[in-house]
């Protein structure tokens, strides 16, 4: 998912809601804070929202300070009489540790015993858990978990500690300023005590107080301290208790597989199940939309039996569809101006004495998730449910009612972990969710049916981060420095023909041309134009979207330029940041860690890149060897400026992740399209890094007091420019077409 929405104004929120069918009754509205309270069993349950993030800097100045903007019902903690405290998460767990970070901004404020602090899923419901960064929808995506939720559930967690510390005053007859909170316990200097669970119910019966306190960052507890916070999904995923769709046991459940077209644009002619209903286990084959169903009593029996199905299908319109005549066809767009989508701000191109032209290559790429798609449908008493990794529930929600043609209060959505994501799971038509309800509608409902995609299908059923053609032409003056810098883009829009659509302005789709329209260099003269082709193979954002591409052309190219102006990368780099110190800060920060500029043993080289995406600020330094022609990552140096460090070792996990994700990317990861068919389609041929060759990586975060910003997705962009930057320093190719493996840099 993408952080588009980031820049949403009134109006534009109405547009989308529009656009998606959201009405008043769901969508998030301006208002005073209304609190759900109850008493009992239950203890305190504590509703705040923000209809926007507003007033990080005042919170984390040295002072003391107060949460300030409109509020909105939304339910994220419980305090129970067993003295839990259960935070509600309205962002999805997919890996990237959120629902630590979330739990981490209510223990902090709320004085919280980190070991008594449990969490949960929040259900559909855009009104109470929209994503701040999204609008009217309540989703998780584009590294906005955090950022958008600092305030919000810090807020919540000093209500909650504000209105124990009231019942406990009340209760012990002293001021509320004498009481002190730690470990989920209230205690006073007369030696009165009481836990958090023993006060709950009398905490529910007060009245909340307005605009909380806010702690500064010296009083900090868990937010930013390094390992004090263990991440709380950790434990269920070794012991086996997390729960996953496969793990789903409901009774009378069956399994399904689907016969999806082979090719892109393929349509059903007929098909013959007599040999598949032959299979044990196989209760039903139906034809769906999506193509034909195979329903059994197990996994197996559903595989077998579509393996033994007779299915004719119609390729005519997709069998010329091949990747090399493609990439043939964009070239010769990008030969030629498109759309623009920036103004230059100066000319001075006849200035540049000398130039350098290329044009780079990349593929289609599938996101290849540890746990490939699926879902569970259950259509039941006039109502349907589903079970799910719904990383986009407002989406999910809306197009499972219409797929079963029930009014949205008859559907209810269990969102349950994932095995990763990397954007498949956010799509703006939940394809894997429709399906699930497809299938158990063509069965009329008699049981709850499991879908579930094979490897083969996830990798092969298209949703790819696009091709992508890049042509640039740049040139340095005469004193070395940037006068011309022309560059065309050629790749399908993510977002035409979905509900973001109205998000492309003036032909400009920004998921395309990110990392180039807004550069960290100064680059006033920089001309960029876009091409956007349509295809019968179906995009979508992938781990870091458009910077997955755009960085590797601007970091290799400013390398290039470097050595054409016999100066140091780094110095080059240092002298086009004058506008953004953040960016320089990391970069300064990556090269001193790695040793920049000093000697290394024969046959190794450093190559530097920096990279700003999803407001976070990455640099990455790259140590290469070679031998006999190969490459190998021998070790990475990060430096990440991400705002406050929620949580520190979670960072490291996650630029680890994505440093290791975009170095198999860069290595292995192709798409080809033969006749309208995926070549790839498991991994011995779609290969990712195996664990031998992950490089060792030292992570170093940049202490900050600006409002956290993107963290799972911002390591991948530097990785493959500096691996590339240091494999030239080696005297190889300057690749600009991936992966490394269409060099011959590593073997397959």
């Amino acid at each position: 998912m993408h952080p588009l929405m980031n820049r949403f104004h009134t109006d534009e929120q109405r547009r989308l809601m529009a656009l998606l069918g959201v009405t008043d009754s769901i969508a998030p509205t301006i208002s005073r804070r209304v609190f759900l309270q109850s008493a009992g069993a239950t203890g305190l349950a504590i509703g705040f929202g923000w209809l926007a993030p507003t007033g990080a800097d005042a919170a984390l100045s040295g002072a003391e300070g107060a949460a300030t903007g409109p509020l909105a019902p939304n339910a994220f903690i419980r305090v129970g009489t067993d003295n839990l405290v259960t935070v509600i998460c309205k962002h999805h767990e997919m890996g990237q540790g959120n629902t630590t970070g979330l739990a981490t901004l209510v223990a902090d404020e709320l004085d919280a015993d980190w070991s008594l602090v449990r969490t949960e899923y929040a259900p559909s419901d855009p009104k109470l858990y929209n994503n701040l960064a999204f609008g009217p929808l309540q989703g998780t995506g584009g590294s906005t978990a955090i950022a958008n939720s600092f305030l919000q559930y810090r807020s919540a967690g000093a209500t909650a500690r504000g209105m124990l510390v009231m019942a406990a005053a009340e209760a012990w007859h002293v001021p509320a300023s004498e009481i002190r909170t730690s470990k989920n316990t209230l205690t006073h200097a007369s030696g009165r005590r009481a836990t958090y669970g023993e006060m709950a119910v009398a905490a529910s019966r007060q009245t909340p107080p307005d605009n909380p306190p806010l702690k500064s960052a010296a009083r900090f507890t868990f937010i930013g301290k390094d390992r004090s916070t263990p991440r709380v999904d950790s434990p269920s995923k070794c012991n086996g208790t997390a729960m996953y769709t496969g793990d789903v046991k409901l009774p009378g459940l069956l399994t399904s597989v689907i016969a999806w077209p082979p090719g892109f644009g393929a349509k059903l002619v007929s098909f013959d199940a007599t040999d598949a209903k032959n299979v044990k286990g196989v209760t039903d084959v139906v034809e769906v939309p999506e193509g034909v169903a195979v329903v059994a009593t197990g996994t197996w029996a559903a595989l077998q039996g579509r393996h033994a199905l007779r299915v004719q299908w119609d390729e005519s319109s997709s069998k010329d569809l091949d990747s090399d005549a493609l990439l043939a066809r964009y070239r010769a767009q990008a030969a030629q101006p498109g759309t623009p989508f920036t103004k230059p701000t100066t000319t001075s191109a006849a200035s540049a004495v000398k130039t350098i032209e290329a044009v780079y290559e990349f593929p289609f790429l599938a996101h290849a998730t540890m746990e490939p798609m699926n879902c569970v449908a259950w259509l039941h008493d006039g109502m349907l449910e589903t079970w799910s990794g719904h990383q986009f529930p407002t989406l999910d929600h809306m197009f499972a009612a219409k797929a079963a043609g029930l009014p949205m209060d008859k559907v209810k959505l269990h969102t349950l972990v994932s095995g990763g994501s990397f954007g498949r799971r956010a799509n703006g038509w939940s394809d894997f969710t429709v399906a699930a309800v497809n299938v158990a509608k063509a069965i009329g409902g008699r049981a709850p049916v499991r879908l579930q995609f094979s490897r083969e299908d996830d990798t092969g059923a298209g949703l790819y981060r696009p091709m992508y053609v890049h042509a640039v032409k740049a040139g340095l003056d005469a004193q070395g420095g940037i006068a011309l810098w022309q560059h065309t883009i050629v790749g399908q829009s993510i977002l035409a023909g979905g509900p973001l659509a109205d998000f492309i302005k003036d032909g400009i789709d920004p998921t395309s041309v990110e990392g180039v329209d807004k550069t960290v260099y100064d680059l006033p003269m920089l001309a960029g134009t876009l091409h956007s082709p349509t295809l019968a193979v179906r995009p979508l954002w992938w781990r870091s979207v458009g910077n997955t591409h755009t960085a590797y052309v601007m970091e290799t190219m400013m390398d290039e330029l470097a050595a054409a102006a016999s100066r140091d990368p780094l110095a080059f780099r240092l002298a086009l940041l004058g506008k953004s110190p953040r960016a320089a800060g990391v970069l300064k920060l990556a090269a001193d860690k790695a040793g920049w500029g000093k000697p290394r043993r024969a046959g190794v080289a450093q190559g530097i890149a920096v990279h700003k995406s999803f407001d976070s600020f990455v640099a990455q330094v790259a140590e290469v060897s070679m031998r006999n022609g190969k490459v190998k990552v021998e070790r990475v140096v990060c430096a990440v400026d991400c705002g406050v460090p929620v949580n520190p070792d979670v960072i490291r996990a996650q630029m680890e992740g994505c440093i290791g994700f975009a170095l198999g990317a860069l290595y292995y990861s192709e798409v080809e399209l033969k006749a309208g068919r995926a070549a790839q389609r498991n991994f011995d041929t779609y290969r990712s890094l195996r664990i031998h060759e992950m490089p060792r990586v030292e992570v170093h975060i940049v202490p900050s007091t600006e409002k956290p910003t993107g963290v799972g997705e911002p390591g991948v962009p530097p990785l493959a420019p500096a691996v590339a930057n240091a494999v030239a320093k080696l005297g190889g190719q300057r690749v600009r077409r991936l992966p490394f493996t269409r060099a011959g840099l590593v073997e397959t």
